[in-house]
């Protein structure tokens, strides 16, 4: 298939964003796209920095001051928007740009299961729970696949919750942000713990309503 082709396919099975509407966004979209910058090479970037924020919670564990423990959270809840950003960039100058890539599914898809391991395990270690971390993201790899698992079989994607990427990157980001507080206040990490638990049962409902929805549309053409 073209790249025009894979870019017409995206269209019509893409999460539903609102945030895609926003002028700001189509801005920077546009800018993108004349550029000699490409959806893959986006796709790419969000799992750095999904890299960069997996390891500034993991450094955030380590760090000896309040502040640069500070730093490192607000460095942490930075690049888990910014991987977000590249993830909303990629597939709008891949669909609105016609620049889509006759690889562009894999780069739209592989990129976010490693950015969920990433992130999820950096939290563990950082908060000396990495099994917790490594719970939390294979149930966030396990959502996606779910949802890849119903497309495969004729149906549309299911980009339902309660803990879609969007969500679970929300959780990560807020959670970043409320534990600089915790550590000036109490130098603890509930906040994230918390933070992993919220992601690991939400992922596990969302695994299970997704599963339930596409056991529903198979029994239904059978």
């Amino acid at each position: 298939m073209t790249g025009k082709g894979q870019a017409d396919k995206r269209a019509g099975d893409r999460r539903p964003l609102a945030s895609r509407n926003t002028r700001w966004a189509q801005t920077l979209a546009r800018r993108m796209t004349a550029l000699s910058v490409t959806p893959n090479q986006i796709s790419q970037a969000s799992m750095l920095m999904a890299a960069l924020a997996g390891v500034s919670f993991w450094l955030f564990g380590a760090a000896g001051s309040l502040g640069m423990r500070a730093v490192l959270l607000i460095l942490a809840a930075l690049f888990c928007q910014l991987r977000l950003l590249c993830n909303l960039l990629d597939g709008m100058v891949a669909v609105e740009g016609g620049k889509g890539e006759a690889d562009g599914p894999f780069w739209n898809e592989f990129p976010d299961r490693v950015a969920d391991i990433l992130i999820f395990a950096g939290i563990g270690y950082g908060i000396a729970m990495p099994g917790l971390g490594w719970a939390a993201a294979a149930l966030a790899v396990l959502t996606a696949y779910v949802r890849e698992l119903g497309r495969a079989t004729g149906n549309p994607s299911d980009f339902g919750g309660p803990m879609a990427k969007q969500h679970r990157m929300a959780v990560a980001t807020g959670a970043a942000l409320l534990s600089i507080i915790e550590a000036f206040w109490s130098g603890g990490v509930w906040v994230l713990t918390l933070a992993l638990w919220i992601v690991a049962i939400g992922s596990a409902v969302t695994v299970l309503r997704r599963s339930r929805n596409l056991i529903g549309h198979l029994q239904a053409k059978g």
